[in-house]
């Protein structure tokens, strides 16, 4: 049996005709950018969310650069993050001038370590960028907390988190904004690049808007220097379709995620994802910690399951950030888990049969090397 890590065209044939006709409706209308079809998305994702603006962007980078910019992070500003995500958490805050400065992981759920935040904080510390990694919540509520406390701006990273809760409040709703990617691959994902940054605060969401559309909320009426960096119409509308039933890929991708916990509870050779008390995961992607993890990987492979590494190596250990001269045993969570993470298939229509099979390969592997 071969089991894709991701099957889109699944989901497309899903709901083929809806989007087909999502797709027609902006190309006969012409309303390519901006326009209706961006403004029915803004709005629909705003309500569902639960805050009053949404502003959508070009993608996921964007989002976070727009909206660090928009809350005035520059020069000379430092950025707290995380040291295990994509690179364009931190990209984005070299972007505006500003520097990262990262924290490792804790040690349960992959995300920003909250015990570590505040010895590095300094007259320097302007915000903090937590990431809700994997679908899984970072301490969203204790992070609000110290950035109440030194008066800073919290930027949440929901890219990999749309419509996780934590105590029952969408992430993207603590902090000044939240930022969306809509990637292919994400939960709620585009037919191309596409995000958003969603705030409550009338003023950020005014500057977000320029800023994005040259510095302009009318043609022609520049009020700064911005950037291009628009939803497209098309996208717009897919996304339109797809948010009908992101609460029901999303439950599926939960339940896929208990289902694994389940059936490699008793492989002690795996860790499984921990699930933190009154959250819902959404599981974006179900990652475990594996002994042999390269092994298993190459032996999964050969099977036909497909798998990924999220990621191969901490935001400080890349050449991109050689300058910063940190070692290795400056974040020795995320450190030691890059050899062990492995990214298991995850998407709403993956069925029981093939995550069994999945669960029982691995079983297999580890039966291998014990013989």
């Amino acid at each position: 049996m071969s089991i894709k890590f991701v099957d889109l065209q699944k989901q497309y044939a899903s709901i083929k005709e809806e989007i087909d006709e999502a797709i027609a409706k902006v190309v006969r209308e012409t309303a390519f950018i901006k326009g209706k079809y961006v403004e029915e998305f803004e709005e629909a994702f705003a309500e569902k969310i639960g805050v009053k603006h949404c502003i959508g962007v070009a993608n996921g980078t964007d989002a976070l650069f727009v909206a660090l910019d928009s809350v005035g992070i520059g020069r000379g500003d430092d950025v707290i993050t995380v040291a295990n995500s994509w690179i364009s958490t931190s990209e984005s805050i070299s972007l505006t001038g500003a520097n990262p400065v990262f924290i490792d992981i804790d040690e349960d759920y992959f995300n920003i370590d909250v015990s570590k935040i505040e010895d590095k904080i300094t007259k320097y510390t302007k915000a903090v960028l937590p990431v809700h990694l994997y679908g899984q919540p970072a301490k969203i509520e204790e992070i609000k907390a110290i950035c109440d406390k030194y008066d800073l701006f919290l930027i949440e990273d929901c890219a990999q988190a749309h419509f996780t809760t934590s105590k029952g409040r969408n992430v993207g709703t603590f902090g000044d904004a939240g930022t969306f990617s809509f990637y292919p691959g994400k939960n709620l994902g585009a037919y191309g690049d596409a995000g958003a940054v969603v705030t409550n605060d009338d003023r950020l969401a005014k500057n977000v808007r320029m800023f994005a559309n040259h510095g302009q909320l009318k043609k022609h009426d520049h009020w700064m220097e911005g950037i291009n960096s628009r939803l497209d119409g098309i996208q717009a509308a897919i996304l339109s379709v797809k948010l009908k039933y992101i609460d029901e890929w999303n439950k599926k991708r939960n339940e896929h995620g208990r289902l694994y916990n389940e059936l490699l509870a008793d492989v002690e050779e795996v860790q499984t994802p921990e699930l933190r008390d009154n959250t819902f995961h959404t599981f974006h992607l179900y990652v475990i910690r594996a002994d042999s993890r390269d092994g298993l990987k190459a032996f999964l492979d050969m099977k036909g399951v497909e798998t990924a590494i999220h990621y191969p190596n901490p935001l400080p250990m890349l050449q991109a950030y050689k300058h910063m001269r940190y070692k290795a045993n400056d974040f020795p969570v995320a450190n030691y888990y890059k050899d062990r993470i492995l990214s298991l298939p995850m998407y709403p229509e993956l069925t029981e049969e093939e995550i069994r099979t999945v669960a029982e390969e691995i079983k297999n592997y580890y039966l291998t090397l014990r013989l």
